[in-house]
């Protein structure tokens, strides 16, 4: 490895790992605060969250990875290309070709690094994450009631308060429906009241007030009781186990996993599943190595074009090209087309896309179908514009 390899690499590095940690946080919270708002009445609903964000980490890696990467060549280049460095390595002998190398080289590190979290992290990942949120979901209850939310620990018992205080123990216009052991109904209704948990743990103290109960009587007729104060114990509910195994999905599945099912005749899920789904994650990690190839001619035609068309170009290619394989892989799954021509046709517009901007470039580095497209569109909007008025002093 040159210098010129070591000093380009060094000027990635930092950039890349800055728009991978910016972005999985912006990510990871927004997810976090979603999964607060829906385990608010689960029993440790703050662990349940923090297993789940770990588990979501996977994920992220690969959705942030090519982006991030992406993002920090086309900086780089464009800071190079901005200081005439470019220009200086150009006129010393270095071609485009040379200058894109170890930018090749990382691109590939990355795509081996891409399969191992496509193929077999976010497998066992999804699978745990779902497991975890299968157990919160199924926690019980922790004896809180949120604010116009309709709890259901059990099928016995069904909760609901209109408003609620910030720790959900101090409730106005609360609902109970409850089944009783001989499977009568009875539903209780009250102005007020005030949920105490029981220092046995299992059990929550409701002290209602102003409030009636409807309830049936050991002969089966209806009874209406008005109270003015009134207690009743309602029992916290344990949490639930997940119920299959993994492998159920073909996104649970690891890289190997999938060919093997692929190949069986005996397989639960269909073929053409597998192969979309073996497929797209292929095409996801090998596309690195042509975003350097596209990445690199744009940074080079910010210097004439400026900055934001070329990242808004390539980021619109990219966010095209994972699009286009997510529907592929859902055409693959129903069954309407084959999974190489679902998956593959994508894979395969977007490398001939690469190759011909950076074949183009090589010649005249930042000359590219793109920039040129772009500096004619900015030169019809151009003509649209008004001209400025030029008064001459008397």
């Amino acid at each position: 490895m040159s210098l010129i390899d070591r000093y380009l690499l060094r000027m990635s590095f930092w950039p890349m790992i800055g728009a991978m940690g910016v972005t999985m946080i912006a990510l990871l919270l927004e997810r976090t605060l979603r999964l607060l708002d829906m385990l608010a009445a689960s029993n440790d609903r703050f662990g349940f969250v923090a297993q789940l964000a770990v588990n979501l980490v996977p994920h992220y890696i690969g959705l942030t990875l090519p982006a991030a990467f992406f993002l920090a060549l086309l900086v780089v280049v464009n800071r190079l290309n901005q200081a005439s460095e470019v220009d200086a390595l150009l006129a010393a002998g270095v071609s485009l070709t040379r200058l894109a190398a170890p930018y090749l080289c990382l691109a590939a590190a990355l795509a081996a690094v891409s399969l191992v979290v496509f193929g077999f992290l976010q497998p066992y990942s999804r699978y745990a994450y779902r497991a975890v949120l299968h157990s919160a979901q199924n926690a019980g209850w922790n004896g809180l009631v949120p604010a116009e939310t309709i709890l259901t620990p059990s099928r016995s018992l069904t909760v609901t308060a209109d408003d609620a205080d910030g720790a959900g123990q101090k409730l106005t216009h609360i609902l109970i429906r409850r089944t009783t052991e001989k499977g009568q109904e009875e539903i209780t209704t009250a102005s007020m009241a005030e949920v105490r948990r029981m220092a046995d743990g299992k059990t929550v103290r409701l002290d209602l007030s102003d409030g009636q109960q409807l309830r049936f009587n050991s002969a089966g007729q209806p009874e209406v009781l008005s109270f003015k104060r009134f207690t009743m114990q309602l029992p916290l509910t344990g949490p639930a186990r997940l119920l299959r195994a993994r492998g159920g999905d073909e996104r649970e599945l690891t890289l190997f996993e999938l060919a093997d099912q692929a190949r069986a005749d005996n397989s639960t899920i269909p073929r053409e599943a597998l192969k979309g789904e073996l497929y797209g994650r292929l095409a996801k990690a090998l596309v690195l190595p042509l975003l350097t190839l596209l990445g690199l001619p744009l940074g080079l035609s910010a210097k004439r074009s400026g900055r934001a068309p070329g990242m808004i170009v390539g980021g619109v290619l990219l966010l095209a090209f994972f699009h286009a394989v997510q529907l592929g892989q859902g055409l693959a799954a129903t069954g309407r087309i084959s999974a190489e021509l679902a998956v593959g046709g994508p894979f395969l517009a977007f490398a001939v896309i690469a190759v011909i901007v950076f074949a183009t470039s090589r010649k005249r580095p930042g000359d590219t179908p793109v920039g040129r497209a772009l500096e004619y569109v900015s030169s019809v909007i151009g003509r649209f514009r008004p001209k400025p008025t030029v008064v001459s002093a008397a």
